[in-house]
């Protein structure tokens, strides 16, 4: 897996039902490296703190290898990297071969996986179609956040290393399938739930389903 974009957001005024609103989510490509911090990328855009960013969220990756699927889906947009959203668009990343709890080094940084992208309307503005959201999600491949546990710097084709595997065998496409879905696979869930790489809120809720 190698990083073939970095990607920074400014912030931008859109509408939305009816009201404007700000958002981070227009990034395009950079020429310099970006500084993965503990709470975000430096320089770039958050503007909702409730859903975006902080300590399980710093930093979002997203696979090059769908971006024809999707821009087959929809030629009309102006198409570049960081179309998703991400702040790294990584070649050959394919989210069933990425565990919670695995630790990369990228570039001088060290990073955690630990949970997929659950897409909101923002990603629709961006693709000028609400529909987009179910269509993300049913084609399962959601990309990840990350965890940054050593801060650093991250450059243009530097690539992922793993330097430990997560002893909880949860795949970014099995825990994306989980919270998506509305029957709970119980051996996923138990899995979720021993897994200290995803957020205790999170862990408490599925922990509930055991009882």
């Amino acid at each position: 897996m190698k990083v073939i974009a970095t990607n920074l957001g400014q912030s931008k005024t859109v509408e939305w039902r009816g009201r404007e609103m700000q958002t981070g989510i227009y990034k395009y490509p950079v020429d310099g490296p970006l500084r993965l911090e503990k709470e975000d990328v430096a320089k770039d855009t958050v503007i909702d703190r409730k859903h975006h960013g902080g300590e399980f969220k710093a930093c979002y990756l997203f696979s090059s290898d769908y971006y024809d699927d999707w821009k087959a889906k929809y030629p009309h947009l102006d198409w570049d990297w960081g179309m998703f959203g991400e702040n790294l668009t990584v070649s050959h990343m394919n989210e069933n071969h990425l565990f919670v709890g695995d630790i990369y080094q990228v570039g001088s940084a060290t990073i955690q996986i630990t949970e997929p992208r659950q897409p909101c309307h923002k990603l629709g503005i961006r693709f000028e179609n609400q529909g987009v959201i179910n269509e993300f999600i049913a084609y399962g491949h959601p990309g990840t956040y990350v965890r940054i546990l050593k801060e650093g710097l991250v450059n243009k084709g530097d690539e992922l290393i793993l330097q430990e595997s997560a002893p909880n065998p949860l795949s970014i496409v099995q825990y994306n399938r989980l919270v998506n879905s509305r029957e709970k696979d119980l051996e996923l869930v138990k899995l979720a739930v021993d897994n200290d790489s995803i957020r205790e809120k999170k862990r408490n809720a599925l922990r509930k389903l055991l009882l």
